[in-house]
């Protein structure tokens, strides 16, 4: 991760004494509590923690896709209040449209903000290419298997070429070996194209392939627990005497699901 002058991170990201209730008629349900979390500039870094803990709220909350009921979020400084374009998200569920194409799809962002057909298209072409979509700009999502969408939307986000990028679960929902091959495709596109990256998973081996930075938080109301700075060179082995140990370490303190 990026210092600056004085040896401290150069957060692109800052959540500051962040807490968020849900509140209906009758009840009052605290999720997260006291969140002090910074993230550097191009850093990748995994939210791991319990199901159910509150990880996705977060990472809605960093988003401004859900409000702070208290504390502050910038994102390179400033203040998060709602969504904006330079915060992408990747979900679990592509939430690509159905009725849109490929080229289409990826294009959105840029259309949306008024950029020219001419430019968007050369844009959506190179990030098309760099997720391994080139030959299927015309094709329907229906058309596609589950990892290809997922690579729809990864394109989709880079495309709009946001600061930060969130990625909520991605590849829950791939069978196992398509979810490696996307491991290590996320890792080459994030290597080609920097971004600062925020992704949360409940697999603690995705998590330390993946990470910069693995974030274990508590049960709900969700805090920070502790932090494990990742430093195995990439490519990851996760054979590798290291990796096993991180795993084996991060995995025992992790609270049990409630």
């Amino acid at each position: 991760m990026q210092m600056d002058n004085t040896g401290k991170i150069d957060a692109m990201i800052r959540c500051s004494h962040v807490a968020k209730t849900f509140h209906t008629k009758t009840t009052s349900t605290p999720v997260i509590q006291n969140l002090e979390l910074e993230v550097g500039k191009n850093e990748f870094i995994v939210l791991f923690g319990p199901g159910q803990c509150g990880k996705t709220t977060v990472l809605n909350v960093m988003a401004g896709l859900e409000t702070a009921t208290s504390g502050t979020v910038t994102v390179n400084g400033k203040e998060v209040n709602a969504p904006g374009p330079d915060r992408g998200f990747v979900y679990q569920t592509t939430a690509l449209f159905p009725w849109y194409t490929v080229m289409q799809n990826v294009e959105y962002g840029p259309r949306a903000r008024g950029i020219s057909k001419k430019e968007r298209r050369e844009k959506a072409q190179y990030y098309i290419n760099l997720v391994g979509l080139e030959g299927f700009e015309d094709k329907f999502p229906n058309q596609l298997s589950g990892g290809m969408q997922q690579r729809v939307g990864i394109a989709r986000a880079y495309c709009n070429e946001p600061s930060v990028i969130f990625m909520d679960e991605p590849f829950g929902h791939l069978d196992a070996q398509t979810r490696y091959l996307m491991q290590e495709e996320i890792i080459r596109i994030w290597e080609k194209e920097k971004r600062t990256v925020v992704f949360v998973t409940n697999n603690i081996e995705e998590a330390v392939y993946l990470a910069d930075r693995v974030v274990v938080l508590t049960n709900c109301p969700t805090s920070v627990k502790k932090e494990y700075v990742i430093d195995l060179p990439r490519p990851r082995n996760n054979t590798d005497d290291r990796f096993l140990e991180l795993r084996t370490e991060i995995q025992s303190i992790v609270d049990k699901t409630l």
